[in-house]
């Protein structure tokens, strides 16, 4: 009798995979999704403070599925802001597309990451805030400040491009520094218009956004760019 031993047959097809196990994943996968999403809705209602228990609550499960999934509460931020964070990322390279000249194409990026942000503060905030609590030796904490930080990485190098063909050659150690200053001032100034009480003083987004867009090309002041510095 002819025996194959296909473990040893370097012809033999490899075999299939468990239909089951593949089956499991993607069941897995989608309800990963789905809390997510509950997640995200229960934040936009409940404030950026929820508990997962509050979460869990306003999902309909129990806040030890939240736990089986994203480990912690710094699990489940992170996981949710790199949904989040992806969808702005998308959003302000739309937005940049049309423009004409680099300070169109900021100011269409800068609108478009304030009107998103505007359109819950309450998320904003649970996936831009570093967890204080429900840290695992602050391994979930590095996990989400690396998220946060690739995203605004990838918006510095997208702010970067136009003005390193604007100022041209000779320019790169000016274009090396002022995407993170620009990314801080944007972030900070629109994190705090975000916090400030709706009032008639208060711009709204399109608003803010020529104004930070000011700063960033010409300064809060440029009647000073050419005063002398007072004698000592």
């Amino acid at each position: 009798m002819n025996i194959e031993h296909p473990l040893g047959d370097p012809e033999a097809e490899p075999a299939a995979p468990d239909g089951r196990a593949s089956r499991w994943q993607s069941h897995r996968e989608e309800r990963r999704r789905e809390l997510i999403k509950s997640a995200r809705r229960a934040v936009h209602t409940l404030g950026s403070d929820a508990s997962m228990e509050e979460i869990a609550a306003a999902a309909g499960t129990s806040k030890s599925v939240f736990y089986r999934y994203f480990g912690d509460k710094a699990g489940l931020q992170q996981a949710v802001g790199e949904v989040v964070l992806s969808q702005m990322q998308r959003r302000m390279q739309e937005a940049v597309q049309t423009a004409q000249t680099p300070r169109e194409g900021l100011l269409a990026m800068v609108s478009a990451y304030l009107q998103m942000a505007e359109t819950s503060p309450n998320v904003y905030t649970f996936v831009t805030r570093y967890p204080a609590a429900e840290q695992d030796g602050g391994a979930t904490t590095i996990a989400t400040a690396g998220a946060l930080g690739h995203f605004f990485d990838s918006i510095a190098d997208m702010i970067a491009r136009p003005m390193r063909t604007h100022l041209g050659a000779g320019k790169e150690s000016v274009i090396g520094y002022w995407p993170t200053a620009a990314i801080g001032l944007v972030r900070n100034a629109g994190e705090r218009w975000l916090a400030s009480p709706e009032s008639p003083a208060k711009p709204d987004h399109e608003a803010m956004a020529r104004q930070i867009t000011a700063w960033l090309c010409v300064g809060i002041a440029p009647e000073l760019a050419d005063a002398q510095e007072p004698v000592q």
